[in-house]
Order: C-alpha cells, then sequence, then structure tokens
C-alpha cells in the first residue's frame, strides 16, 4: 500500500459542521411534524390526586394530551446500572407517583411548538404531598453503605495494608474534610428525541451517547422486539454524560408518534434539563493522610458519602481514583451512597475522578506545607510504579514526566514558597498552584465493517459517537494510513444502530476501542486484498486492486472484545448492554493522567480570581489526532476552572428541586474568565494496554484542575478553602 504522512488530516468533518451542514435532532423538520412540549411536578416528593387537562386540549393546534392515565401499556426500561437501558429506572407519566420536583405529569402534541407550550401551561394537577429530602443532611434521608448492596459485585472497597494502624504511628497527619456540590452539564444541544413510526417500525434521531440503549430500552418499554426500532445520532452537541442512556422524553414522544400517527419533536426545554436527566451528585470527602517527616506517604483513607435517589443506588467510585495517584504505603476506601428525593445522578464528565482529586490533592498539597516541602517534589517523591490497590504494575505511567515538563513550561522554579509572598505590580496577589489527576484506561467491545469500492471510496461502519471529540477524524486517520488511501475518501459512520452495534461511548474508551477495531478491520481488508491480488498489493490503492480483479466493491466484517472479557460480552453489545467489568489484566493495571499548572491573581478589594494561565501536561499513550487532543484538554481545563470558581446547583430545602435551572443563574465560565491555556503530551504509546497505544483523555483533562485553582488560592491567601466552587465571599 502506498504510505502516506502522519497524521494526515486535521479534522474530517470542520467543514461541515462550521456550515452548518451536521443535521442535529432538534434541528429535524420532516414534513407533517408535530412539536410536544411538557408540563411537569410541582411538589418534590407525593402522588397526583387529580389532573385537568380539558383547558389544554381546547387550545388551537393541539392534537394530543398524554398523562399517566393515558400512556397505556408502556413501562420503565429500568436503570442502566442495574441490567436495564435509563438512566434511572423511574419512567415518568406510568403512574400518578410524583419522586421529585420538575417530574414531567403531562405531553401536549400540537402543529406547532407556541401552541404545544401553551397547552401545557394550561394542565392543572392536584397532590397529596409527603416529606422530602433533597440533600446529604436532610432529615429523612437513608444512608446506604455501599459494601452492602449488590454494587460490591463490580465496584468492591479498595483496601491495602493496615492503613488506620499506619495512619495512627505516622509522625504527620493531615485530617481535611471536602465538599462537592450537585452540578449539571449543559451542552449547548439540549436533549431532544424526533420520533416517527412507519407501520411498525419506529424510527428515533436523537444526541445520544448510547444509541443501541435507547433502542433496546424503547422496545423493552413498548413491548416490541428491537428490530422494529432504529436509533439514528450522527452527531451530538455535546453530551458530557447526560446523554449516556435512555433518556425519559424518548419513550413519550415515541408514544406520541404512536397515538397521532405523525412524527413527534420533544425538546426538552433547560429549565425542564435538570429536573428531567442526570446530574453529577453531592459529595463529601474526609480525607486522612500520614507521612514520615521525610515525605514518604506512610497511610491514606478516603471516605465519602455521595447522593442518590430513592429509586436507584447510583454507584460511587470515587476512592478508585484517589488510591491510584501515588505510592501509598496502605490505602483504604469508603464509600457510602446518600438516597435523596431527586432524579438519578449520573455520569457527568470525571464523574468520580474530579471530586476525588480535588480532595485528595489539596491534602497533599497541605502535606507539602506542613513538611515545609516544594508541591512538585513530594509529589515525584511518591511516584510509582505499583498500583497499590492491586499490587500489579502499571502498563505506563508516566506522571512524573508530566509533572517534570509541566514545571519547565511553567516556570516553577520562580515560584516563591511562603503563602501570600507574590504580588502583581496593582498589588493583587500571585499564587501558582499544582495538582495531578488520573482515569482508568477502559476499553468496550466493538464491531467494525470496512467497505471498499472501485472508486476509492471506503465506508467503516462502527460502534461510536461523535460529541465533538473528534472520532470521525481518528478513524479517517487510523484507516487512510493502514489503507493508504487519502483521508477525504474514508467516512466514517457512527451513532446508527442500522450500520453496526452500538455501544455507549463515555469513560474516555471511544477512542481506545474504536481504533483498534478499526485496524483489525483494516487488516482484515488487506488480507483479503492480497488474496484476490497474485501481482500483491504494495504501492497500490484498494480501488485499483478492486479494478484489477473486476470487483466493484469489497468487504469485511471484524468483532473485537477487551482482554480479560469473556465471549458473551459481545451479545451485550448487541443487546445495547455496557460493558462494566473489564478490561480485565492479569498482569498490568491502565490509567491515564495529567498535571496542571495554575496561576490564580485575586484583586485587593473586590476580591475576584481570576485564572490568567494554565500549563496542562498529560501522558494519554499514542495521540492520533493532536489537534482535537489539544481541543479536548483545553475543555477539560474550562470544566475545571468552572467546577473550582463558578459552578452549583443549588437547592432549597424547603421546596426540593434544583433552584438555578437555567444559563443566567447557573453561573459558568466565558470568554473572559479563560486566559491561556498550554497544553502539551508526554506522546509515547502503551502497547501494554493495547495495539494502537492509545489511552483515554477527554475525562482525565478535567481531574486536578479544580485543586491545582485552590492549592494556587491557598498560595495567594493563606486560606484552605475546602468546599467547591471557591467564592468571593470565602475570602473576604
Amino acid at each position: 500500500m502506498t504510505s502516506l504522512p502522519y497524521p494526515y488530516t486535521i479534522r474530517v468533518d470542520a467543514e461541515d459542521k462550521v456550515r452548518g451542514k451536521p443535521i442535529y435532532a432538534a434541528d429535524d423538520n420532516r414534513p407533517g411534524l408535530l412539536h410536544a412540549a411538557l408540563a411537569v411536578s410541582t411538589i418534590a416528593k407525593g402522588r397526583i390526586t387529580d389532573i385537568d387537562t380539558q383547558a389544554a386540549s381546547a387550545v388551537h393546534g393541539v392534537r394530543l394530551v398524554l398523562t399517566h392515565k393515558t400512556m397505556g401499556a408502556a413501562k420503565s426500561a429500568g436503570f442502566i446500572m442495574g441490567g436495564g437501558y435509563g438512566f434511572q429506572s423511574l419512567q415518568p407519566m406510568l403512574s400518578p407517583a410524583i419522586a421529585y420536583r420538575g417530574q414531567p405529569i403531562a405531553l401536549v402534541a400540537a402543529e406547532t411548538l407556541e401552541q404545544a407550550v401553551e397547552s401545557a401551561h394550561l394542565v392543572r394537577a392536584r397532590y397529596a404531598e409527603e416529606p422530602f429530602g433533597v440533600s446529604l443532611d436532610a432529615p429523612g434521608v437513608e444512608v446506604v453503605h455501599q459494601a452492602d448492596t449488590p454494587l460490591k459485585n463490580f465496584i468492591p472497597e479498595i483496601a491495602s495494608g493496615d492503613a488506620d494502624q499506619a495512619l495512627s504511628k505516622a509522625p504527620v497527619k493531615i485530617d481535611a474534610v471536602f465538599k462537592a456540590p450537585p452540578q449539571h452539564q449543559n451542552p449547548m444541544e439540549l436533549i431532544a428525541s424526533v420520533a416517527e413510526w412507519r407501520g411498525n417500525k419506529l424510527t428515533v434521531h436523537e444526541g445520544t451517547q448510547n444509541a443501541e440503549a435507547v433502542r433496546h430500552g424503547v422496545a423493552t418499554a413498548l413491548g416490541i422486539a428491537p428490530e422494529q426500532v432504529e436509533v439514528i445520532s450522527p452527531y451530538l452537541g455535546g453530551g458530557f454524560g447526560q446523554k449516556n442512556s435512555l433518556q425519559m422524553q424518548t419513550l413519550l414522544a415515541a408514544v406520541a408518534a404512536r397515538e397521532t400517527g405523525r412524527p413527534v419533536k420533544l425538546v426538552v426545554p433547560r429549565a425542564t434539563l435538570f429536573h428531567a436527566a442526570s446530574f453529577r451528585p453531592e459529595s463529601r470527602h474526609h480525607i486522612r493522610l500520614g507521612a514520615e517527616r521525610t515525605g514518604k506517604m506512610l497511610a491514606a483513607i478516603h471516605e465519602v458519602d455521595a447522593q442518590t435517589s430513592r429509586h436507584d443506588l447510583f454507584p460511587g467510585e470515587y476512592t478508585a481514583t484517589s488510591s491510584r495517584l501515588y505510592g501509598f504505603g496502605s490505602f483504604r476506601g469508603v464509600e457510602r451512597l446518600v438516597r435523596t428525593d431527586v432524579q438519578t445522578p449520573g455520569y457527568m464528565r470525571a464523574p468520580f475522578e474530579h471530586p476525588a482529586c480535588f480532595a485528595m490533592e489539596c491534602c497533599v498539597d497541605e502535606l507539602a506545607y506542613s513538611l515545609g516541602q516544594d508541591p512538585v517534589a513530594l509529589r515525584l517523591a511518591n511516584d510509582t510504579d505499583t498500583d497499590v490497590a492491586t499490587g500489579l504494575p502499571f502498563s505506563s505511567r508516566y506522571l512524573a514526566e508530566c509533572l517534570k515538563r509541566g514545571a519547565e513550561l511553567f516556570g516553577w522554579t520562580r515560584r516563591s514558597m511562603a503563602p501570600r509572598s507574590m504580588r502583581a505590580k496593582d498589588g493583587s496577589a500571585i499564587g501558582w498552584g499544582v495538582a495531578v489527576g488520573a482515569y482508568p484506561g477502559l476499553t468496550t467491545p466493538a464491531v467494525a465493517h470496512l467497505k471498499a469500492d472501485e472508486d476509492g471510496c471506503v465506508v467503516i461502519s462502527i460502534g461510536g459517537h461523535e460529541m465533538g471529540q473528534g472520532i470521525r477524524t481518528s478513524l479517517a486517520n487510523t484507516v487512510s494510513r493502514k489503507l493508504g488511501v487519502l483521508p477525504e475518501k474514508v467516512r466514517a459512520v457512527i451513532g446508527d444502530t442500522r450500520a453496526a452495534p452500538q455501544h455507549l461511548t463515555a469513560g474516555s474508551w471511544g477512542t481506545a476501542s474504536a481504533i483498534p477495531a478499526a485496524e483489525d478491520a483494516a487488516d482484515a481488508m488487506l488480507m483479503a486484498l492480497a488474496e484476490m491480488s497474485p501481482a500483491g498489493i504494495a504501492d497500490r490503492t484498494p480501488a485499483e486492486i478492486l479494478k484489477a480483479a473486476g470487483r466493484r466493491t469489497l468487504e469485511v466484517e471484524v468483532q473485537r472484545k477487551p482482554p480479560g472479557q469473556p465471549d458473551e460480552i459481545l451479545g451485550r453489545l448487541r443487546a445495547g448492554l455496557p460493558s462494566v467489568a473489564g478490561p480485565v489484566y492479569r498482569s498490568h493495571v491502565t490509567f491515564s493522567y495529567i498535571a496542571h499548572f495554575v496561576e490564580v491573581v485575586i484583586e485587593p478589594g473586590t476580591r475576584r480570581i481570576r485564572v490568567p494561565r494554565v500549563v496542562s501536561v498529560a501522558d494519554c499513550g499514542r495521540v492520533i489526532s493532536p489537534r482535537t487532543a489539544a481541543s479536548q484538554v483545553r475543555g477539560g481545563v474550562v470544566w475545571g476552572i468552572g467546577a473550582a470558581l463558578r459552578e452549583s446547583s443549588e437547592v432549597d430545602p424547603r421546596y426540593g428541586g434544583f433552584l438555578n435551572a437555567d444559563l443566567a443563574d447557573y453561573v459558568l465560565p466565558v470568554n473572559a474568565d479563560i486566559g491561556s491555556i498550554d497544553v502539551e503530551f508526554i506522546d509515547k504509546p502503551d502497547p501494554v494496554f493495547n495495539r494502537s497505544g492509545v489511552k483515554g483523555l477527554g475525562e482525565v483533562a478535567m481531574t486536578g484542575v479544580a485543586p491545582a485553582i485552590a492549592n494556587a488560592v491557598f498560595h495567594a491567601t493563606g486560606r484552605r478553602l475546602r468546599d467547591l466552587p471557591v467564592r468571593i465571599d470565602h475570602l473576604l
């Protein structure tokens, strides 16, 4: 095959995106489309005793008003972490029960969106209210030890050595409690579905990270065969874990479309999204560190209380990350779940890793100051090649290189150690902070179908979803390198259940799962081309070989499963179920790592905190698409700045629900809040993890940003702030 330079292309879908060519679910405007709107509960818990839809039905243009009384035989598709397909087991509008404020109680379908919204506002309900609790310390909440639930079967507690005894004997101890608030991801694309029936076949257009779960979940809920449902999701405008399973609106749109005989589009408004989709749960972290006076860490204990719903146990995996940051002599992790009256929380970018790294890395910084040691030097001194939790070696770990290179780029040697010792000319306090982050290396099963034709076009159909991370570009680069074709000749079909089984894309496993499968498919095609070409295939493109052989097309299909997983895992893939048990390696453990160096500037009068510059260096294995990889890290840093200084979903214990359910009151960073973000990669392949040498990046990018900022604030002010977000009033 012809050799091409690497990398081949910057971004294959860049032109389409800037021209607005991709059609997202909410953009769909097919003939005969009805628009839907929701009426929602105004109480936090209880039951509907009466619902009046007469005025709503009388609005001009209304074609349907659905309530729990008219939903028919639909049922819940189950909780995705309990063998089902939904982000929670509770499907609204199947009964009069109300589990949380903002829960949908009616759907209106009308000729125009304005008619649907007007009608939904006219739905009237009476309730029998019940006591509720919406936060970790609210009266009436229930605390469940995760180790006493079935979750222990795939999330065992981490314990290595006798951490309590080692801590009791440690000469230097740190003991601190940290709080992380509930937070909501707010993708630009709202959760939305367009449902259309043709005979007994349902087509759903939806921005999702898990088209197969949507397909099988809707089929389960409607009591029909999965073969009767197809889900099409070529693009989604941001997901960040919010769209990783069946949402509540999809079934409602499907039922409305079936009842009206017309396609129905349901776009969930921003305010309703705060109560209709998953979110990062509130959590509290008690960290205890023990060390020698030399700085060697002898023991770490990390206890977590994390929010879940009454109807589901959303698993916590916080200590799985904090235990892997350093070579702790011993470690003990405990996770407790607190049942509250909210929708089930979920996987918001670096869902456990962000707050876990915040708590642990702030304590490590405090330990450095207790010992009078440089925070970078202390981290380097406690680096390790062995996983504390399992005793296995890491497949690769270049965290020390991340720290050293980051310190060099940032100019860390110019930092004075003492808090409040660095000032700007205008009197502003300057603080420099550092922290690290980690995220496990994960891969999932995949089926790849590769087709080449005599015109030179190549189509790779594979499980995966484009959320803006650039998976199409990575696939195009991989296939073009293997087959010797130009990247613009490669088309990737993803997020489409008609083309290939679609596994959930999350957990930074998208590239690490899709690329090896695409390489396998390309290798299979090369073998097939060689068999049909006695003259050999060197310096010839697939199109040239096909023409010489008198063939118009050639198709191959391969399937790939992660190491250590049984063959049955491919059945789970085809059934729309997640692969949550792997990969399982007998010889090693895999993580991605990152080091963040942050400068903060705090104004002397207002105490406003600015972040003028960040340097981030990542160890994510081989970097296939440098530009999109750097973009991922910058996006993660922006998220971290928001999480550290802005974001919090506020609750009112008197009424339940979330108060700041819009983008005016849910405070996010804007352009003026972001300074320079310099990104570099170690870019050393991890061939032990997979033959492509690729590890995950999207999630690890956010880990460690918040503690680096909090540590910089301490350096600037001398104040240890342990609750997120850090606010101006904390510094007054």
